[in-house]
């Protein structure tokens, strides 16, 4: 018929209301809404039991917690918003005991003192303070440049001086490191694809200095050409 409307409309779970535990469906709640309409009680206990087996059946996973029957008159309440006047074979959960409040992650002591370097750099210049000062250390200084400048460039694309780099690990080392006239990082290829972070950087376990020292020549070895 003329100026009829018959298009249909479509109804979204974001426009319903919030489930309490997805797990049963939404159907479970719609049961449970048309339990609470009862108005006697011994009836609306009898469709209550009815339901707790229902959800037995959508959500058989339950078996395996101890003392399940009782998790499920529970997550009968839970789904309910704890609204329930009805006989429970176990007495009515309080709404508190399901808040879980978040875990505080545990953090550093001491802030990074350059982000886009990261903790490790950091580790890895206190062990060079220790070192003596000679050949072997300026090999590691020249080394650990041409890994901060690659950690630079992950960042920043753009080209970076070697004085720059030179001046962070004097500035990160608090001027414990002096970086010796003459050493030069050399050019960076303009295909150079540098890798995240996370990827190739020493883990935490093998910047101790036992490892350090017994790693040291390798280190210099590898990469001070």
């Amino acid at each position: 018929m003329e100026g009829r409307d018959t298009s249909v409309r479509l109804e979204y779970n974001t426009e319903r209301e919030k489930l309490g535990m997805p797990e049963y469906g939404r159907n479970v709640l719609t049961m449970i809404e048309m339990m609470k309409e009862i108005p006697d009680r011994e009836k609306r206990s009898q469709q209550a039991r009815a339901i707790v087996k229902t959800m037995e059946l959508l959500n058989p996973q339950v078996h395996s917690q101890e003392d399940f029957e009782h998790k499920l008159w529970d997550h009968l309440y839970v789904i309910a918003g704890f609204d329930l006047d009805i006989d429970s074979p176990y007495p009515a959960p309080k709404a508190e005991s399901f808040i879980t409040r978040p875990v505080p992650l545990p953090m550093k002591g001491t802030k990074i003192r350059a982000t886009h370097y990261g903790r490790n750099i950091e580790r890895i210049i206190d062990l060079i303070c220790t070192e003596p000062d000679g050949d072997d250390k300026n090999a590691m200084i020249r080394s650990l440049a041409l890994y901060m400048r690659q950690q630079y460039l992950i960042w920043n694309k753009d080209s970076v001086a070697d004085s720059t780099i030179f001046a962070d690990i004097e500035k990160l080392s608090g001027y414990k490191i002096k970086v010796p006239e003459g050493i030069e990082l050399g050019r960076v290829s303009e295909t150079a694809n540098f890798s995240r972070p996370s990827i190739g950087i020493p883990s935490a376990g093998g910047l101790g200095r036992n490892n350090w020292k017994k790693n040291k020549k390798n280190f210099k070895k590898n990469n001070s050409r």
